[in-house]
């Protein structure tokens, strides 16, 4: 019997400098395709690599050498002992890799619930295996049900809905306030990693334009290159206050770089178009006095911190609603998963039937010199026959597997009419 086997290490399960030992490159991952394949009892492999996991997910004939055949590959390809890994490892047979991997596409499993880049990673980790033809009938069935599943758990629970970085809850609160973040304009103050994060996702958010400004104007150029926007000199960002739409300053100044008075200056001739401030500087780079001012929003990075702690609470209880949905789906793919026995044994059945039938009515013909037209009503009657012998034991043989071990049932067909001879 092919068993479904997935074994890996994540952030679970080993530390930081074990994971980035072992992250396999896109070209290691092709030969190492390539590699567990050439192995006799393995029939299909895939593999995942990102920051946070290494997985390798087979479907094999002898278990016990598929697993040990994908670890020392594993060791051989990143030059790694097994006996420094073992411990990290985990290992998911049946309905337990297919939940598994369920699980992780649809970020149930990841280090932050809902993080949607995991399952982009997957479908690229799976396109490869197909141009590397090691994902066969049962590895391609599971991978599609596995990006359905994820599509349904994403647009089905609101487990994508909520901010929870800190970069992230900055701009969905910026499109509470605008609404479509289409055509506004963004200053950058700064470079800080979470500010650049920031800017990332309101890029995704189509902004029209990006400045930025830094003390190094050097610095600023080559940032500003990075997001495609324009650089100006740290003495010119009240001008720019004056048409941008977000702000957004994460230096490393001691002191206040926008205070209110600079803003309520430069109001009037903004016509009251509402700005808003994203402070993800400490200590705090924006006058928090300015908030009193009409139609600013100043938020600092407590601010921002208290709605990621609210929203990874209201992901959680999504991820509830989740799990019920991968529950269905991994009974769903055991019922498909089952049938691949099924479908061969009702064929065998109906062939052996059919070809004892065949040969008794060709026996009869023969003796009695039959008429075309007789003949023709005699192999009528024997589809109909066989019709209704098989109409029972394929009922049974592809009755829910609640209803007895079909397994059992599978093995008895095929032993009581000799289906392997």
């Amino acid at each position: 019997m092919i068993e479904i086997i997935l074994l890996g290490i994540n952030h679970k399960t080993a530390p930081v400098e074990i994971r980035e030992l072992l992250t396999v490159s896109k070209e290691e991952a092709a030969a190492m395709l390539d590699a567990i394949k050439e192995s006799a009892s393995v029939n299909e492999v895939v593999i995942f690599s990102t920051c946070n996991r290494v997985e390798i997910l087979m479907t094999a004939g002898d278990k016990a050498d598929a697993i040990e055949t994908a670890q020392r590959q594993l060791s051989r390809f990143k030059n790694v002992p097994v006996s420094r890994f073992q411990q990290s490892i985990y290992i998911y047979e049946g309905d337990e890799a297919v939940r598994h991997i369920f699980r992780v596409a649809s970020s149930l499993d990841s280090m932050m619930v809902g993080e949607p880049q995991i399952l982009g990673q997957i479908k690229e980790a799976y396109f490869n295996a197909t141009k590397r033809k090691t994902s066969g009938v049962i590895l391609n069935r599971l991978l599609h049900r596995t990006f359905f599943v994820a599509k349904r758990v994403r647009t089905e629970t609101g487990i994508g809905d909520h901010a929870v970085s800190i970069s992230y809850a900055a701009v969905e609160l910026a499109r509470k306030i605008f609404g479509l973040l289409d055509g506004k304009k963004v200053l950058l103050i700064g470079a800080g990693e979470m500010a650049e994060l920031a800017v990332e996702h309101l890029i995704r958010n189509r902004v029209k334009e990006i400045f930025v400004a830094n003390r190094t104007f050097k610095n600023g150029v080559e940032l500003a290159r990075r997001f495609g926007g324009t650089a100006i000199r740290f003495e010119e960002i009240t001008d720019f206050i004056q048409q941008a739409d977000v702000i957004i300053s994460s230096t490393g100044s001691p002191d206040i770089i926008i205070n209110k008075e600079q803003v309520k200056h430069i109001m009037p001739g903004r016509r009251n178009r509402p700005l808003f401030f994203i402070d993800i500087a400490v200590p705090r780079d924006i006058d928090p006095e300015i908030n009193k001012l009409n139609n600013i929003y100043v938020y600092d990075i407590d601010d921002l911190n208290g709605v990621v702690d609210e929203n990874i609470e209201d992901r959680n209880k999504e991820a509830i609603k989740g799990e019920r949905i991968i529950d269905e789906a991994v009974i769903s793919f055991r019922r498909w998963y089952d049938s691949l026995d099924v479908v061969p044994t009702i064929v065998a059945l109906r062939n052996k039937i059919d070809s004892i039938a065949t040969a008794e009515i060709e026996k009869t013909m023969h003796a009695m010199n039959i008429a075309e037209s007789e003949r023709e009503a005699l192999y009528r009657m024997k589809n109909a026959l066989i019709n209704k012998i098989m109409h029972n034991p394929t009922l049974l043989l592809k009755r829910d597997g609640c209803h007895g071990n079909n397994s059992v049932n599978i093995d008895v067909t095929r032993k009581l009419f000799n289906l392997d001879e």
